[in-house]
C-alpha cells in the first residue's frame, strides 16, 4: 500500500493545473520559508534525503491538509528538534532562546548565490559496476519500499513498480538515497534514466504513446 505522500498516478486526486510560470511564489512567506529552510541545511546536521524523509514522515492527516510550504516547515520543526538544535519550548516561543553553537555557519547574503550555484553534488565513486547499458530492458522491484529500512526513503514510485522499461542513459554513480536518509552512509551506486510507456505505468492512460523517464538507481532494477 502507498504511503500518502507517494501520489503519483494516483487515482482521484484530481487533474494537474500547471500554474503560471511566472508565477514562483503564491503568498510572500513561501519565499522566507523556502530560504529557512536552505539555511538550516547549511548547518550541515543533516541532508538532502534526510530533509525529505522527514516530510514523508508528517502525520497523514497533516500532510493531507498542509500546503507545499507547510510540510516543508513542519519537516524542518521536526528536524530541528530531533537534532538537538531547538528545544520544543524554543520553537515554540515559550523559553528563550540563546546564541546557538552554530551561528557561526550562518552564511553571509554574499555567500549565499555562489552556494546554491554549486548545489549539492551527489555523485560518488563506486565499487558497483553499471550492470546495464543503453537500449537494455528492465523491471523495477516488485514493491517500491526501501529494502534496507522498513518503512524508510526510496526514490522509487509506487506507480513505477513492477513496471517494465529500457535504459536511456548512465548517470554516473550517486549516493543511494535509502541508505543516505538514514544515517547508513552514502553506498553510493549506477544511476540510470530510464524510459517508460505511458501505457506501462497506467490503465488509461491519456495518452498512450507518451513516455515518463525516471531516474533510479541499479537496485531497483533488474534485467527483463
Amino acid at each position: 500500500m502507498s504511503r500518502v505522500h507517494d501520489m503519483g498516478g494516483r487515482f482521484g486526486d484530481g487533474r494537474v493545473v500547471p500554474e503560471p510560470e511566472a508565477e514562483v511564489f503564491h503568498e510572500e512567506w513561501h519565499g522566507r520559508a523556502l530560504a529557512v529552510v536552505l539555511a538550516a541545511g547549511f548547518l550541515g546536521k543533516w541532508n538532502i534525503d534526510v530533509s525529505r524523509h522527514a516530510r514523508e514522515c508528517l502525520a497523514p492527516t497533516d500532510y493531507a491538509r498542509f500546503s507545499y510550504y507547510e510540510k516543508w516547515m513542519a519537516g524542518l520543526a521536526d528536524l530541528l528538534v530531533a537534532k538537538g538544535i531547538v528545544t520544543p519550548a524554543e520553537l515554540a516561543g515559550h523559553a528563550d532562546a540563546g546564541l546557538s553553537a552554530l551561528a557561526e555557519k550562518k552564511r553571509g547574503a554574499a555567500e549565499v548565490p555562489g552556494v546554491l550555484a554549486t548545489g549539492g553534488p551527489s555523485e560518488r565513486d563506486s565499487t558497483i559496476a553499471p550492470r546495464f547499458g543503453p537500449g537494455d530492458e528492465v523491471v523495477t522491484r516488485a514493491i517500491a519500499e526501501n529494502t534496507l529500512v522498513e518503512g524508510g526513503h526510496t526514490r522509487l514510485p509506487q506507480y513505477a513498480a513492477g513496471a517494465r522499461g529500457r535504459i536511456l542513459r548512465l548517470h554516473g554513480s550517486h549516493v543511494l538515497p535509502d541508505s543516505s536518509a538514514h544515517g547508513l552512509g552514502d553506498a553510493a551506486e549506477p544511476l540510470y534514466a530510464v524510459v517508460f510507456p505511458a501505457a506501462a505505468l497506467w490503465a488509461h492512460p491519456e495518452h498512450p504513446g507518451d513516455e515518463v523517464v525516471l531516474d533510479l538507481w541499479q537496485s531497483y532494477l533488474s534485467p527483463a
